[in-house]
């Protein structure tokens, strides 16, 4: 295994390069003195280098094909392939390069410090310090030593303790560093995946935002150690000389990550896994190079997506299939274009105008014949469907997403199924393969009619709306549109209207009374209760509420509430039997508790406790800004009132409504919820209901307004939203800020921002440990996708701190959606 001298462990996009190497210097002993320096030259023909005593490495700039550009490098010499195993990442640079005559200069302050041709610093080793010479190892190490003293072992910075995208033997990873894998072939900014001891000691590989490439951007963690044993943490990743890779816990054992002995495959050189950990064993003597994947998770098609990965090779809108060697390859759809055009494996960008739900382009969106489809043969995008049809030709299914103008694409099912999914922007996981059994139709606008291209305003207004636009407003707009064009009530007769009422209310009281043991009212006497129903407390989608006193048992009063349903209808009919099934079953101290009620003729009323300091609304959005504690505390104890809902009732109830103004709140401020009018039963081994849309405008997920299951997740996402506005004490849309809560506040915390949620605050601003904490929690609270949501249970434990919160993803990176000023409403929707 003497061989093993030469491994190399990779976490990268694209491991071979192809670059035009040239020949390197010796440094005595590997020794290079302050003051030395080496240029990135074009002109000569030998570029200057330094190398280790051996020779196996070298230490230099690399010229990068086809970019013109240089990248400080160390690299193996003494293969044909010159592998670079380290990178020096020029930050003020786009691409990780460097230009033509840059230099690099050992410095006594700065350590390695790289300056462009003007004299600009682009990169250095250290931000201060007193280095008296570098070392170049035979192990590919380049070591800064202070005070000229190697046998003290002060190094002040090495190599191998700043990783970029591989390890090599005697290369260790400490907790709290990590490999991260280069965005391209040719670019050597971070990419979209990096392996972490984490500084609980787990082990893990991340896939991240391909945006920022930030450590704390993270989309999925697709693999871990498990070695977080609060006893007994891993405390180094551990690469020998025997080429063994393990994971060094406390009390010394080991979780071997690879062991030295491995039985790898015989590979072509530098197999390609993109996001995947690889070995790769190059013999001193041998042509032939040894390489395997670590940790299990390399697959023959890389292409092929696997839900436990957690993404994808290639970027929105793109198609992945294999090339040469397996290797995927990624290609833009006719109409589509590279996003960063430097960039193959990123996203695509339509070079048309999308077609969006817009009330104003609703009529424009009913001529069908604007739009095409551009036809991709075997070609799938498995993710992401909001509607599927069983038993459709495909005429039928490219119909369907015509006339459909939430659909981008149709993926029809060549096989005996005959199935057909619809697709919304942005298309994912996209993979051409010639056994491919299905075809997908993109709908494009029609360039015999009108094509609109995405040029100068517009394409900076389409790149804002695929990566920040909130589906939430968007689909708002559609959705009262919707509203307004269909909604038809049929008037009855009164008398008519009169009988039925009458009837029912028999019924209802008599039974409902009985299995409840609730007061039956009458008319007159909520009339009296109320003083004719003239103390108005707040209006709901269904009906006003006021404020009453009945008189108890020894001639005292006790003030409630009473709900008027001011419409009888056959919604508000079920809207009514709901709430005194639903609410006067259930008892928690965050719940509003029923009274009684009333069910005679055309009037239908609901008596629930009367709590004396108003809604959360009022309490919230007021000067001065409540309690900081008072609103931790609301948080905290609304969120176990949802939880018994989801969870604790006997029938699983799913509200439908969360927001500040159905949360009362008591003498103490203690919240509890109310309005159980939009509520829903759900059996306990039920998943799902459909249902008419529900909710109010800035709170309702997603997932309403694409025929897809309701969930308790929509209760869930609510409540994100609403957390977000204890947090910050502003309205989910704000009309005279124009304010849009959840894009900012993702916009505050993904650019580091927090304090700008709580100005003003000095309370929240000293905690602001907490404050990162639930903007977290909200966050994943409002995940455009349903199932990246916690449950009530999990968002209970991360906010009282029970279980870890990690940085989330973006909520909705990409929409079809726009809106628009006239959108920006603070009405509650209710459609039927």
């Amino acid at each position: 295994m003497g061989s093993l001298s030469c491994s190399i462990i990779h976490l990268v996009l694209i491991l071979q390069l192809q670059t035009f190497f040239v020949f390197s210097q010796n440094i005595r002993n590997g020794s290079v003195p302050v003051g030395e320096s080496l240029t990135a030259s074009e002109s000569q023909q030998i570029s200057s280098s330094w190398r280790s005593p051996s020779g196996d490495f070298a230490f230099g700039f690399r010229k990068i094909q086809p970019n013109d550009g240089f990248t400080l490098s160390i690299w193996f010499d003494k293969i044909s392939d010159k592998t670079i195993v380290w990178h020096a990442q020029a930050v003020n640079t786009t691409t990780g390069l460097v230009p033509n005559g840059s230099k690099v200069t050992l410095t006594a302050d700065g350590g390695l410090v790289i300056a462009d041709p003007r004299g600009q610093e682009l990169w250095r080793a250290l931000s201060g310090g007193s280095v008296s010479r570098g070392r170049f190892t035979d192990d590919g190490n380049f070591v800064l030593f202070r005070d000229g003293s190697e046998d003290s072992d002060e190094v002040l910075w090495s190599s191998f303790e700043n990783p970029t995208d591989t390890l090599l033997p005697n290369q260790n990873i400490e907790v709290g560093r990590n490999l991260s894998s280069r965005r391209t072939e040719t670019s050597f900014k971070k990419g979209r995946f990096s392996l972490r001891l984490e500084d609980d000691g787990n082990l893990q590989l991340h896939s991240l935002n391909a945006e920022t490439a930030s450590e704390s951007d993270i989309y999925s963690q697709y693999y871990e150690s498990n070695t977080n044993d609060p006893n007994n943490p891993g405390i180094q990743l551990v690469f020998n000389q025997s080429g063994e890779i393990y994971v060094l816990q406390r009390n010394n054992s080991r979780f071997v990550v690879k062991d030295r002995d491995p039985d790898f495959s015989i590979a072509a050189p530098f197999y390609i896994s993109t996001g995947f950990l690889l070995s790769t064993i190059i013999p001193k003597e041998a042509r032939r190079i040894v390489g395997g994947c670590l940790l299990g998770l390399c697959r023959d098609n890389m292409c092929s997506p696997d839900d436990a990965l957690g993404n994808m090779a290639c970027g929105y809108n793109n198609i992945c299939s294999l090339g040469n060697n397996k290797r995927p390859k990624c290609e833009c759809p006719e109409r589509f274009v590279l996003k960063d055009p430097s960039n193959e494996y990123g996203d695509c960008l339509p070079d048309f105008e999308m077609q969006t739900c817009r009330p104003e382009n609703q009529t424009a969106n009913s001529d069908v014949n604007l739009y095409e489809f551009i036809t991709l043969e075997k070609t799938n995008w498995p993710f992401g469907d909001y509607e599927s049809y069983a038993n459709y030709d495909e005429e039928r299914c490219k119909a369907s997403c015509l006339s459909d103008c939430l659909c981008a694409a149709v993926i029809f099912g060549t096989n005996r199924d005959l199935k057909c999914w619809k697709k919304k922007f942005p298309l994912s996981h996209g993979e051409r393969s010639p056994r491919g059994d299905s075809d997908t139709f993109i709908k494009v606008r029609n360039r015999s009619i009108a094509d609109v291209p995405v040029t100068g305003n517009r394409a900076k207004k389409l790149d804002w709306l695929i990566i920040a636009c909130s589906v939430l407003l968007g689909t708002s707009a559609f959705v009262i549109f919707d509203t307004s064009c269909s909604y038809r009530k049929t008037k009855k007769s009164k008398n008519m209207m009169k009988n039925q009422a009458r009837d029912i209310g028999r019924t209802t009281a008599t039974t409902t009374a009985n299995e409840l043991n609730l007061r039956v009212f009458t008319y007159g006497e909520l009339a009296e209760a109320t003083r004719d129903f003239t103390e108005e407390l707040g209006r709901g989608a269904f009906g006003i509420v006021y404020k009453g006193y009945l008189e108890v048992a020894g001639g005292s009063e006790v003030t409630v509430a009473v709900k008027k349903l001011d419409r009888l209808d056959l919604d508000n009919e079920k809207e009514f039997k709901n709430e005194v099934k639903v609410i006067g079953q259930i008892h928690h101290k965050n719940l509003v508790r029923l009274i009684g009620f009333c069910n005679e003729g055309q009037s239908q009323m609901i008596v629930y406790e009367f709590l004396p300091q108003g809604t959360l609304a009022n309490f919230l959005f007021r000067r001065p800004r409540p309690s900081w504690e008072d609103r931790k505390n609301i948080a905290v104890a609304i969120a176990r009132g949802i939880l018994y809902l989801h969870e604790e009732c006997s029938e699983q109830i799913i509200h439908c409504d969360i927001k500040p103004q159905n949360i009362l709140l008591d003498e103490y401020y203690t919240p509890r919820i109310s309005d159980f009018g939009l509520a829903k039963l759900l059996l306990m081994n039920q998943t799902y209901t459909l249902t008419n849309i529900r909710g109010t405008k800035g709170y309702v997920a997603p997932e309403w307004f694409r025929n897809s299951p309701i969930t308790s997740k929509v209760d869930v996402y609510s409540y994100g939203v609403m957390l977000l506005e204890i947090v910050c004490c502003k309205k989910a849309v704000d009309l005279e800020d124009n304010v849009i809560l959840i894009n900012w506040a993702y916009d505050c915390f993904r650019q580091g921002r927090l304090e700008d949620l709580t100005e003003d605050d000095s309370e929240a601003m000293n905690d602001m440990e907490t404050v990162e904490r639930y903007v977290k929690i909200a966050i994943w609270c409002i995940q455009e996708e349903h199932g990246m949501r916690p449950n009530m249970r999990n968002v209970t434990q991360m906010l009282e701190g029970v279980i870890q919160v990690f940085d989330p993803p973006n909520p909705s990176p990409y929409s079809t959606f726009t809106w628009s000023d006239e959108s920006l409403s603070s009405d509650p929707v209710s459609l039927v």
